[in-house]
Formats: structure tokens, C-alpha cells, sequence
């Protein structure tokens, strides 16, 4: 066992750059599914909906929690004045592409849309790795102290202090260490996991399923970004319905149709 030697400030870095690298990754994942839908003649507006609703859960409101963080503190550096106010400009011209992503009445609008959606955060992101945060840092700014508990910046899996797990948020409970979880009568139990481990044994519960089977996952937290990396990876090829939903147990019916 390792202990990590990192400052909380090389922590709380890292973690900003690995949520924006799931961000951006998962993005990158939507918008292809739906050229690749269009290539196939498939009609993608239900994947157009589904990146819709990921713009709109996941990055809007990590622009709006930046705006009011990183971008904030930002302001007193004279060197980067210019660049937030180009970085501010985009976040309105993302939100007008989200509107049009969502407003696309054919399959070449959706596949430019989604397409034009995925460059602009993509350039965005580099910017922000690239030029925002080394400014903060290079200028003492605690980004330790000032994003703690912000999810929407440091990822709902990942706490300033480096804490990873899987990509659902919500863990009260660590876990057990060396639990096991199986389908058991159709239920999967992944409550006892740590949470690094729920997200393989539910991919590895779904890659046993047949045509018109399902199993019921049991999890402590709305599963709900689970959802969207089974849309980005499975496009059409599952089902997703809430059994029950919180505020201590969701359970989720996922199968294939």
C-alpha cells in the first residue's frame, strides 16, 4: 500500500483534470453515436436527447459552478482578464449550441449540432487545463479551500482530497473492502462495494445478459451518470427503467431489449 505524498492543492488539481477528461471524453462518446447512427440510417434523435439532457445536467451547470469559482477568483489576474472574457463568451455561445442541438429537426442538423457542440467544450477544456488553472496556481490561489465540495468542478466521484470512485456520486458509504456482489434472483446489490467496483461488476452484469432479460441494481445513490456511459457505449441496445428512487434505495431495471 501507497500513501499519496501530493499536496491538497496537487489534489484538488488533479481532480479538475480528470472530471473535465470524463466530461469532455463522454461528449466526444455522445457525439460520435449519433454520426454513427446517421451513417447507418438509424434516426438519432433519441441519442440526440440523451447528450441534450447530459448538456444539461452535467455541463451546463459545471460552466455556471466555474463561472462562479474559478473564473471569480481569476479576475484578479491581470494576465488573464482577456481570456476570461473570451471563456465567458463561450459559455453563452454553449448554452445557444445546446438550444440548437436540442432544436434539430434532421439528422445532418442533429449530427452538425452535436458535432459543433463537442469541438467548442473540447477547445474549451484545453483552455481551461492549459491556461486558467496553471495561472491560479502560479498565483497562490487555494483551489483546495475555495472548490471544496463543489461536485459540479471537482466531479460527483471525486473529492478535493483525491478520493476516486465510480462515476455516480452520492457515496456515504465507502464500502466494504472485499465484498463480492452477483446477480442473485435478478437483483444486483452493489451497496456493500467500494465504489471503484460497482461500475465493473454492473457492465459485467449487463455482458451476461441475453435478448429480453434484465436484472434489478440496488444502489445506495441515483445511478443516473450511469445511465449516460450506458448510452454513450450501448446506444439502443438497453433498457433503463427506475423501480424505486431514494432518498436511501434506487433501484434501476436494466436489460436488453
Amino acid at each position: 500500500m501507497t500513501t499519496s505524498t501530493a499536496s491538497p492543492q496537487q489534489e484538488t488539481v488533479r481532480a479538475i483534470l480528470d472530471h473535465h477528461e470524463r466530461l469532455g471524453r463522454t461528449l466526444a462518446d455522445h457525439a460520435l453515436t449519433i454520426a454513427r447512427a446517421v451513417d447507418q440510417l438509424v434516426a438519432p434523435y433519441e441519442r440526440r436527447d440523451t447528450l441534450v439532457a447530459f448538456l444539461k445536467e452535467e455541463i451546463v451547470p459545471h460552466a455556471e459552478a466555474e463561472e462562479s469559482t474559478l473564473y471569480k477568483a481569476a479576475e484578479d489576474l491581470p494576465e488573464a482578464r482577456l481570456l476570461l472574457r473570451a471563456m465567458l463568451r463561450e459559455h453563452t455561445v454553449l448554452r445557444e449550441r445546446v438550444a440548437a442541438l436540442e432544436a434539430a429537426r434532421t439528422p445532418s442538423e442533429a449530427v452538425g449540432a452535436a458535432a459543433a457542440v463537442n469541438a467548442l467544450f473540447q477547445s474549451h477544456l484545453e483552455k481551461e487545463n492549459d491556461l486558467i488553472l496553471p495561472a491560479l496556481v502560479d498565483a497562490g490561489v487555494k483551489l483546495d479551500a475555495l472548490l471544496d465540495g463543489m461536485h459540479a468542478i471537482l466531479g460527483k466521484d471525486e473529492g478535493a482530497h483525491g478520493d476516486h470512485h465510480c462515476t455516480c456520486g452520492g457515496h456515504d458509504d465507502p464500502g466494504t473492502p472485499g465484498a463480492t456482489a452477483e446477480v442473485a434472483d435478478g437483483v444486483l446489490d452493489v451497496r456493500t462495494l467500494v465504489p471503484a467496483q460497482r461500475h465493473q461488476q454492473i457492465f459485467a452484469a449487463f455482458g451476461g445478459l441475453t435478448a429480453g432479460t434484465a436484472f434489478v441494481l440496488v444502489n445506495d445513490h441515483d445511478p443516473k451518470p450511469l445511465y449516460y456511459q450506458f448510452a454513450a457505449e450501448h446506444p439502443g441496445a438497453f433498457t433503463w427503467d427506475y423501480e424505486e428512487s431514494g432518498p436511501e434505495v434506487w433501484k434501476v431495471r436494466i436489460g436488453r431489449p
